[in-house]
């Protein structure tokens, strides 16, 4: 069986285990504020450009997301993103259980655009009766987005630009920011990101560690007690040596970048490969997540050799992407993700064959 259902399905780089075990017996600091948190941190500000920033290691991405904004909205506001967003669709409830509200609007690529913020708090602001509903004071966005494609440098500009027009902070949730940083037509790096997002974080768990985030707060005024609620979440590690020293493995030599290119060629190999076949896409998508398009009968013969994602029914009506005419009197065929993993950098991907 070879597995396409996910990019977290191994368990580590190689030399991220050999740094635990050489570490193993050394007496540290709890909580993230040992030696390798320190340096973990420092490598990634420097790579940011932003020596003011402050950086704080957990686990998963969820349990960053609702971190963060717990910690940035007061009980009032709400976070607005693409109606595919994360934190929208596949968090269940976190952030609404946080006493949030997820505010959406519609997207054909994932994306969020800055009219759509500013159309969104214009409404807000001009509701005769605003006092009555939820303040919109978060953007999230994703990057890659949950449909694998990416922001470009003028977007990202020109969601800073909304959200500094409309009072709003900008969060971008980057569970798999390396291949985005890694994509063929990508022309963000970690510095524009930093310069024009109030906090972001660096995915680790999809991108090669055992698990981690690393989360950047570069707006100063959301830095003061975010460790309190990260205590309060249950996000503090108290064996926290065990992020940092992953992070600093992952970057003090561009470990993390090397891997993120050798998962986006694979990636590309199999997209071509599918396509020289005739297979469509739902969207062109340069990063590590294909979404390809399979009739029925195949989607069965694929499960004896090969994992893979059920996204949906090609032709759902509440999806923008899928009409239903595409393939004519046919009927609908499966939507199925595929990722590559890319732990073992040397590994050979196999494509899969559907004929």
């Amino acid at each position: 069986m070879i597995a396409f259902n996910c990019d977290y399905n191994e368990g580590a780089h190689p030399r991220i285990l050999e740094a635990l075990i050489e570490t193993n017996m050394e007496q540290t600091a709890g909580y993230g504020e040992d030696q390798y948190c320190r340096e973990a941190e420092i490598i990634i500000k420097g790579l940011c450009q932003s020596p003011e920033a402050k950086v704080h290691f957990m686990v998963g991405g969820t349990q960053a997301n609702l971190t963060v904004i717990s910690s940035v909205l007061r009980p009032h506001q709400a976070a607005l993103c693409a109606v595919s967003g994360h934190i929208n669709v596949h968090e269940t409830g976190a952030i609404e259980a946080c006493g949030h509200k997820v505010m959406t609007v519609p997207s054909e690529d994932g994306k969020i655009s800055a009219e759509q913020v500013r159309e969104t708090y214009t409404l807000h602001k001009n509701d005769s009766s605003f006092e009555h509903t939820t303040q919109p004071k978060l953007v999230y966005i994703s990057n890659p987005t949950e449909l694998g494609t990416i922001y470009t440098k003028k977007e990202v500009e020109e969601l800073r630009a909304a959200c500094d027009e409309c009072g709003m902070y900008l969060y971008l949730d980057g569970a798999r920011l390396g291949y985005g940083l890694c994509a063929e037509n990508n022309d963000l790096d970690l510095e524009s990101i930093a310069k024009n997002c109030d906090v972001f974080y660096i995915g680790g768990t999809k991108v090669g560690a055992l698990f981690g985030e690393a989360i950047v707060i570069c707006n100063p005024a959301l830095q003061e007690d975010f460790r309190y609620i990260m205590k309060q979440k249950g996000g503090m590690l108290a064996k926290g040596r065990l992020l940092g020293l992953q992070f600093r493995e992952l970057f003090k030599d561009g470990l993390y970048f090397t891997m993120s290119n050798h998962a986006i060629r694979l990636a590309m190999r199999l997209k071509n490969g599918l396509a020289e076949r005739g297979y469509k896409f739902l969207l062109d998508s340069n990063t590590n997540q294909q979404f390809v398009i399979v009739p029925d009968k195949k989607l069965e013969q694929l499960k004896e050799k090969y994992a893979y994602t059920y996204q949906e029914k090609y032709g759902n009506p509440y999806h923008p992407k899928t009409p239903v005419t595409f393939f004519h009197k046919r009927s609908p065929p499966i939507m199925i993700t595929l990722w590559n993993t890319l732990i073992i950098t040397d590994r050979k991907l196999p494509y899969l064959i559907i004929c």
